[in-house]
């Protein structure tokens, strides 16, 4: 009502709900792909420091997209009917998979994780900071830091863990 039309207006171009929901959520992936995408830049300068620019960038949409990032995340639209909606979220995927693989590639060739491995690692890091921060989680519970200082310190810990160097 707020944009001038009824609330029935969207069906006149969608047919259900779910098909609405999976529109948002693709072009969300797509908006999140070119955020993410901006702040990889093919990794320059420097492999870590622009892997730390993607972590930034995943909790900067998060909070300034919080409906997007809803509608991506927690729509409950069955992924499966809509192949879209699929292949938009594994491009934006495939940047922090990108990055890992690049991170990686600092480190001698036995000791380099699995990139896949590696991706849904701080995919989970980045997304479970995301969330309790999106949600208001932070607030039930006080955390005495920024969402950004969290996941850098998490980051931090994982990379030195596996031995990655810091950027020359």
């Amino acid at each position: 009502r707020a944009a001038g039309v009824s609330p029935a207006a969207p069906y006149r171009h969608f047919r259900d709900r779910d098909a609405l929901m999976a529109d948002v959520a693709k072009r969300g992936f797509e908006a999140f792909t070119e955020a993410l995408s901006r702040a990889w830049n093919g990794g320059k300068p420097k492999p870590r420091a622009a892997f730390e620019r993607v972590g930034r960038a995943y909790l900067e949409f998060a909070a300034k997209e919080p409906a997007l990032f809803s509608a991506m995340f927690e729509s409950g639209v069955p992924i499966g009917d809509y192949p879209e909606v699929r292949e938009a979220g594994d491009r934006a995927f495939a940047v922090l998979r990108d990055a890992c693989e690049a991170v990686a590639a600092t480190l001698p060739k036995e000791k380099r994780p699995p990139s896949l491995m590696m991706a849904l690692h701080i995919w989970a890091l980045s997304h479970g900071i995301a969330s309790l921060f999106g949600r208001g989680d932070a607030a039930r519970r006080p955390i005495p830091m920024a969402p950004e200082d969290l996941l850098e310190a998490a980051v931090l810990i994982y990379l030195e863990g596996l031995g990655v160097p810091p950027d020359k």
